[in-house]
């Protein structure tokens, strides 16, 4: 009897370790589906990651990264509700319930990632913090800018790393602090400062965008910091967290595999490729592990094309702002990005 016993008991521990839960949604899931929108947090104004044109309509890297959230979640991309953020607002509103998300070119560090009270969803950009100069000081080196006035903006990673390089390298760097970004850029460009430090994608954005003359300014060679940006969520909420991080790994895979804008829907259709079929729902219904249905990520790649095609779209050697893919490339193709699959 007793070795019977066992034997059920093990049954019973056997198929309850193999059951396929179904996620339960959280406040977070829940209060966006009553609302049939994302609100997602963003920068004030950075092309190429999330900026608003004369009509209101925001693009961007991030901007995208809602876009596939939304599409994926609630099957429109265009419901998305875009908050303007400061550096200093950001966490607060994340963590107040102001945004349901956070994708405004953000570091993922230890201290924001364990009391911040946020669950970073991924790496979306791998960058490094630079330095711009006016061409016409000849600073070839970030080295030079011995007891130089620099701009930074307050409640950054950047502002951070400054004073950790110039107390490194015996510098005396004198920054410049301004709480916004426009009004850090504008003092450097009035030339209140010798330089300006931010993201180097940042460095290269803002050149294209507000330099009278772009070629009047050169971005430094050297990175002083390892700065992955990503999406956060608040802490608690893993139903909500799960979909935002598949999303994100689900564009980088569609990549590796070849799943566009233009074919998702053929290959949806047509694709025997075992990959394929399970990130498009024709296999097998991924969508219920995270609370979604199967075709989950065949609309946020049908509404935003996979991570390739969002790099070109906005920031890549093609647009204004000319970044090459460098470590944001895929893992096949000597980059970084390289995504746990979808299986």
């Amino acid at each position: 009897m007793r070795t019977m016993y066992s034997i059920a008991a093990a049954s019973v521990l056997a198929a309850s370790t193999l059951a396929t839960p179904t996620a339960h949604a959280g406040k977070t899931l829940d209060a966006i589906k009553a609302r049939d929108q994302v609100i997602c947090g963003v920068n004030t104004g950075l092309a190429g990651f999330s900026a608003a044109d004369s009509q209101g309509k925001w693009s961007g890297m991030d901007v995208d990264t809602c876009r596939a959230v939304a599409a994926a979640l609630l099957g429109d991309d265009k419901k998305v509700k875009y908050v303007p953020l400061t550096a200093q607002q950001r966490f607060t509103a994340l963590q107040s319930g102001e945004i349901d998300m956070l994708a405004r070119n953000t570091t993922y560090t230890m201290s924001r990632d364990t009391s911040l009270g946020l669950t970073f969803a991924g790496i979306t950009y791998y960058d490094g913090q630079g330095f711009m100069v006016p061409t016409k000081t000849k600073i070839t080196d970030a080295k030079q800018l011995k007891g130089a006035t620099v701009c930074v903006q307050a409640g950054t990673t950047t502002e951070k790393n400054l004073t950790d390089f110039s107390r490194a390298n015996k510098l005396d760097i004198k920054p410049i602090v301004f709480e916004k970004l426009e009004a850090a850029t504008g003092a450097y460009f009035a030339g209140r400062c010798v330089s300006y430090t931010t993201d180097a994608s940042g460095l290269a954005s803002v050149r294209n965008k507000e330099a009278k003359n772009p070629a009047d300014h050169v971005i430094l060679p050297q990175l002083i910091s390892k700065e992955p940006l990503g999406p956060a969520v608040r802490r608690g909420d893993e139903e909500w967290a799960a979909i935002v991080r598949w999303v994100v790994n689900g564009l980088i895979e569609a990549e590796e595999y070849g799943v566009t804008q233009a074919n998702a829907a053929q290959m949806a259709e047509s694709s025997t490729d075992p990959v394929v079929m399970r990130i498009l729902g024709k296999s097998e219904d991924t969508g219920k592990w995270v609370g979604l249905d199967r075709q989950w990520m065949l609309r946020a790649l049908k509404a935003t094309g996979n991570y390739g095609e969002i790099f070109e779209r906005n920031v890549g050697p093609k647009t204004a702002i000319a970044l090459p893919r460098g470590l944001n490339n895929l893992w096949t193709k000597g980059g970084l990005q390289y995504a746990p699959p979808i299986r």
